[in-house]
């Protein structure tokens, strides 16, 4: 079943199945049909987003009962609403105690039924790592830790197992060929259990099994015998020593070194890493969900519930991460657990896609999850005259100079040297190997491949190709990497012209496109298919957590998604996607907001404004600066913070700046502020590691951090900032009044464009969130409960001037959504037909129509309301429209008349910047 607008709820400990529950009949009442859920399987505990995954075939404790889940699921029932999950195939959480497949590889290494399941090299070129898998998560040196006592050897009386703890959270079992030396001979029958667990290879191939039923035997022995027990006790004794004694750990030292893991400091995953990863997180591993096995395992209950109607559809995360996500996507619709149904389950995909790149038409998914469609819609309220003197501003007030495509290609090959060398030092070793396949290819060393897929990897303008065992590069393919190959010889051309001769064939499948190439067609494709999966990982660290905090121009911009140098669509651009959509791929999600957006809907709405003020906002931005750095005796402009973080600190606070403390004056309410001020701390904290410049996640700079919070503080600080805030609010209270027209604009056409619309959890409101985890504050459903029982019979002039309570956006959501309920076909397969407005002021005019056979919907919205402020008047603008019978306001029940063939713009909008009619 498809949507015909989705809700998403973020789940965690703190707001679980029960809570979804209680606000069912408001998320109904909202007018949604589908909750749009966060992952709900079994993660690690703790987890605040669910995409830590531990169990595929478990519910998550930590959000309910199984009770609770099902009370939830009848809640929704019972008020209309149906489900779609967000769903990860591609990772893992590992790490700690909580993920029994990964504790199996583990404990057995190579041996492990379940060691082909994760992507582990397990014949790494580091010797110190044959046949053992890193686990970086010590938080220093591994022998520092093991001195100090945080590592150690415990026994568990229920399993019957040993294992190394590391700081008591991560579990390192040992495995049980190592058992008979730890129990020793002093005790008959821990010599006997011992011995047992010594000759485990006999019972190959069911050595695991036996291990199992040799533990329980150590279990119940343990619990039965005294002498058992403080055997064990002695045994651990033995291995355990004191903290701060180096000698005293020799023998559990001995024991790690014997184990299939290597216990290491977090910082050595970046050169010694032998596991494919969640981008640079150490604590979520890569699936290889190509293997039939592993897929059937990890959606063995999406499938049930799928078939028994549970849930209607899937969102799949980060798809780039597979390995061949045509393949997938196929094997996700085909299926026999599924059974047959005349419609297949709505199937969306979180795909990031180039600002000149498509969906691929042969994926058999139902589109993506938004982000082009929530930048399409940011770039439509963007004044493009404004980019000129925004980027002049910019580069006087921070000295900075770079193109912000030099700035990507910099962050990006910083990735690929610090936090993500080990994966590229892996596929150079790989590409050597294939180049040796051949004696026309063999004088390629490893130190020149690397270079070449380093630089090519750099250059990539999109997050990855789709090259698969088929090995014919798609058109899209091979001209994205004939571009990233020509940038990639401009950047290097010290590297001999062959190697990216070489590297070119290799990445397109072109070395084994004729027969007897000399090269072995599965190492060729295998390896560009590695490629692939590193290439995403890559761009998403190097562009969306390193450039986009670092190029600060016009951060509105910096979106997933999203491209800094674009700014301003054009109108006809608008219309051309939007029919493309309608036409291709008419299912697709919209949205505006995410877990995963930098920024709040309505703070990106906001901050557009400065689009079309330009000139002020230079004006102000020196103004801000000269009062706050004077207040601190910085009369050079040299102390901290620099002036790019500087110049991003004053667009957070112009576009987060909350409405309930805009239009009150410099008589703030000192805990309000206080508040908004950590939260911005906790943004401008985040962007400074990000930007990877002055402070990272790795060895934060505590100096310079302390010294831009200071200079926060300062600034929103309600009694020593008179003169500060004084200049700063009456600026702000402008930009936010015309920031709610671009916000009204924003949630009308995401909620009448081709597709499936989507309000993410608590937007409902104003959304001027900042950074995640700003973005996932609890939301207070107590008063959108009340707002929305107040909104449908106050006065829209009333809901206007009233807006700082967000009630003016929820009456215009919950309308649109109950026209989308009555008109439900005419949304999800009507044709979309742009409008074309005439006279002086027609590119502040969007309009469009949606029509299935005799009905129509009309949709008009009015852009740049800097422009327009003060001035209503369209002068001779109009827009034609053939209408035989007159029009319905959505808003306010009123028909509006057509004469002769055009609408009256004046009094369509009425006192909005939106209006929407339905034929009558």
């Amino acid at each position: 079943m498809t949507p015909r607008a989705t809700y998403r709820l973020q789940f965690h400990k703190d707001f679980g199945f029960a809570q979804a529950a209680e606000i069912a009949p408001y998320l109904a009442r909202l007018g949604v049909s589908h909750v749009y859920a966060s992952p709900w399987l079994k993660a690690r505990p703790g987890s605040t987003h669910g995409y830590d995954i531990v169990d595929h075939h478990t519910i998550n404790p930590e959000l309910g009962s199984q009770a609770d889940f099902q009370r939830m699921l009848e809640a929704f029932r019972a008020n209309g609403l149906r489900q779609i999950l967000d769903f990860v195939p591609n990772h893992m959480g590992v790490g700690g105690a909580d993920n029994p497949l990964w504790l199996d590889v583990l404990e057995w290494g190579p041996d492990s039924a379940y060691s082909g399941w994760f992507d582990i090299d397990w014949q790494s070129d580091r010797c110190y790592l044959e046949s053992k898998l890193l686990v970086p998560f010590l938080g220093d040196q591994y022998g520092i830790e093991l001195d100090a006592g945080k590592l150690k050897l415990k026994f568990d009386e229920q399993e019957g197992s040993f294992a190394v703890w590391a700081y008591d959270s991560h579990k390192l079992p040992i495995c049980p060929l190592h058992y008979g030396g730890i129990l020793g001979n002093e005790v008959p029958e821990l010599e006997r259990l011992g011995d047992a667990f010594v000759n485990l290879p006999e019972w190959r191939p069911q050595a695991g099994r036996r291990s199992r039923d040799l533990k329980a035997l150590l279990a119940r022995s343990a619990c039965e015998n005294p002498e058992v027990r403080d055997g064990i006790a002695a045994a651990l004794g033995r291995y355990n020593g004191t903290a701060g004694d180096r000698e005293s750990w020799a023998k559990l030292n001995t024991l790690i070194q014997d184990q299939h893991w290597r216990a290491a400091n977090f910082r050595v995953a970046a050169d010694d890493i032998n596991y494919r990863r969640f981008f640079n997180i150490n604590d979520l591993a890569g699936l290889r969900m190509e293997l039939p096995e592993v897929f059937e395992h990890a959606h063995e209950l999406v499938f049930r519930l799928l078939a028994d109607g549970t849930i209607d559809g899937l969102r799949i995360d980060h798809v780039d991460g597979l390995l061949n996500p045509k393949e997938y996507f196929a094997r996700l619709r085909t299926n026999p657990a599924l059974g047959h149904s005349d419609e297949p389950f709505y199937l969306i995909i979180e795909k990031i896609l180039a600002r000149h790149e498509t969906l691929r038409e042969d994926w058999t998914v139902d589109g993506t999850t938004g982000y082009e469609f929530a930048n399409l819609m940011l770039g439509m309220l963007i004044d493009p005259a404004g980019e000129e003197p925004f980027t002049q501003t910019y580069r006087e007030f921070t000295g900075e100079q770079k193109k912000f495509s030099e700035v990507v290609r910099d962050c990006k090959l910083r990735i690929m040297r610090n936090e993500m060398a080990s994966e590229l030092h892996a596929l150079a070793r790989e590409a050597a190997r294939v180049a040796h396949q051949n004696p026309r290819t063999a004088d390629f060393t490893q130190n020149v491949l690397q270079r070449a897929i380093r630089e090519v990897v750099a250059c990539f303008p999109v997050y990855r190709t789709y090259v698969d065992s088929q090995g014919a590069p798609s058109e899209e393919d091979r001209r994205d990497l004939t571009w990233a190959l020509k940038k990639a010889r401009s950047k290097d051309p010290d590297l001999d012209p062959s190697v990216y001769d070489f590297v070119a064939k290799l990445l397109s499948g072109d070395l084994v496109a004729e027969p007897r190439s000399g090269f072995s067609r599965q190492s060729v494709l295998r390896f560009a298919m590695k490629v692939q999966q590193y290439s995403g990982p890559v761009m998403a660290k190097g562009l969306e957590d390193t450039a986009f905090y670092r190029y600060n121009r016009f951060v509105a911009l910096n979106e997933v998604g999203g491209d800094p140098d674009q700014f301003g669509v054009t109108l006809a651009n608008f219309h051309k996607l939007n029919g493309q959509r309608a036409k291709g791929w008419p299912k697709a999600m919209l949205t505006t907001s995410t877990h995963d957006t930098k920024r709040g809907e309505d703070t990106r709405a906001r901050l557009a404004v400065l689009s079309e003020l330009p000139e002020e906002w230079a004006k102000q931005v020196q103004a801000w600066s000269k009062i706050l750095r004077a207040r601190r005796g910085d009369i050079g402009t040299s102390a901290p913070p620099d002036r790019n973080d500087e110049y991003l600190f004053y667009q957070l606070l112009v576009g987060t700046w909350p409405a309930e403390l805009t239009g009150v004056g410099v008589d703030l309410d000192p805990e309000a502020l206080s508040v908004y001020a950590e939260r911005v701390k906790g943004a401008m904290t985040k962007s400074m590691r990000e930007a990877k410049v002055h402070s990272t996640w790795a060895s934060p700079n505590t100096a310079y951090e302390c010294a831009v919070l200071s200079f926060v503080e300062g600034a929103l600080n309600a009694t020593e900032s008179r003169a500060f805030l004084s200049s700063f609010l009456p600026f702000q209270e402008r930009v936010a009044r015309l920031g709610v027209h671009n916000s009204l604009v924003q949630t009308t056409l995401k909620l009448t464009a081709p597709g499936v619309p989507d309000t993410y959890q608590g937007a409902e409101l104003w959304d001027l969130s900042l950074v995640d985890p700003d973005n996932r504050r609890p939301v207070n459903y107590c008063a959108r409960i009340r707002l929305l029982e107040a909104v449908p019979g106050a006065a829209i002039h009333t809901l206007m001037e009233n807006w700082r309570d967000g009630g003016i956006k929820l009456f215009v959501l919950s309308k649109l959504l109950a026209l989308r309920t009555a008109e439900a076909d005419l949304f999800a397969s009507g044709e979309y037909e742009a409008l074309l407005a005439t006279g002086v002021r027609a590119d502040r005019l969007i309009g469009f129509q949606r029509r299935l056979e005799n009905r129509r919907v009309v949709v008009l919205a009015a852009r740049f309301p800097a422009h327009a402020e003060g001035d209503t008047d369209w002068m001779d603008t109009s827009v034609a429209i053939n209408a035989a019978e007159g029009l319905r306001n959505v808003f306010t029940g009123e028909e509006m008349r057509v004469i002769e063939g055009r609408l009256d713009l004046a009094a369509a909008f009425d006192g909005l910047p939106v209006a929407v009619f339905a034929e009558r």
